[in-house]
């Protein structure tokens, strides 16, 4: 998700799969800032095993590059959280763009309201991209883990400021990969399999 600065037009490329080069446009609002290429790419990577027919949730969307990239690498679905209104509605042409509604879902409203309302489905692969400085990471873990929106052994992307402490991970949570790029760290985790006893 991210924050830019003074531009009209700002853009960002989708990089892999079958929208490669495509670019989404998003407006200028505080706090917005599209997660880089190199990171995006490494993610991706990481990613790449479990992306075919997974079920993805793009919290804190912003420029939904995030969403997009995952159904674009041939994830099933993709649903992508945005409150701001302008951003939303950058969101809605973006996929009106990419002829993608039959593969990125959105809805208008509050990313910790969302989990707290309960999700409709669980999810593969979770997202956290919220903007910098809210202590929101901390906030997405606790309620994706209060809303069981995350399947069993699913994954979930993790992203905030460098200079920030990482926060406590509950204690069924692994975290897979960890990597540091400028300001940006960011994490693969995932939520271990619940076991069951035998009786």
């Amino acid at each position: 998700m991210k924050r830019a600065a003074n531009s009209k037009h700002n853009q960002v490329r989708i990089i892999g799969g079958e929208w490669r080069g495509r670019k989404l446009e998003f407006p200028t609002v505080q706090g917005l800032r599209p997660t880089p290429d190199r990171v995006r790419e490494t993610l991706f990577n990481w990613l790449q095993p479990y992306l075919p027919g997974s079920r993805c949730l793009d919290l804190f969307a912003g420029t939904g590059v995030l969403g997009f990239e995952a159904a674009s690498r041939g994830a099933a679905n993709a649903t992508l959280i945005e409150r701001d209104s302008s951003v939303y509605r950058a969101l809605e042409h973006n996929v009106d763009k990419l002829d993608a509604s039959a593969r990125v879902a959105l809805e208008h409203r509050d990313a910790l309201q969302y989990l707290q309302r309960g999700c409709q489905q669980q999810f593969d692969i979770i997202f956290i991209d919220p903007p910098y400085g809210k202590d929101l990471v901390a906030a997405a873990i606790a309620a994706i883990t209060r809303s069981h929106c995350l399947k069993a052994g699913g994954l979930v992307y993790m992203e905030h400021e460098s200079d920030a402490d990482a926060p406590v991970l509950p204690e069924n949570w692994l975290e897979l990969k960890h990597k540091r790029a400028g300001q940006v760290s960011y994490y693969l985790l995932r939520l271990a399999p619940t076991l069951v006893q035998a009786t």
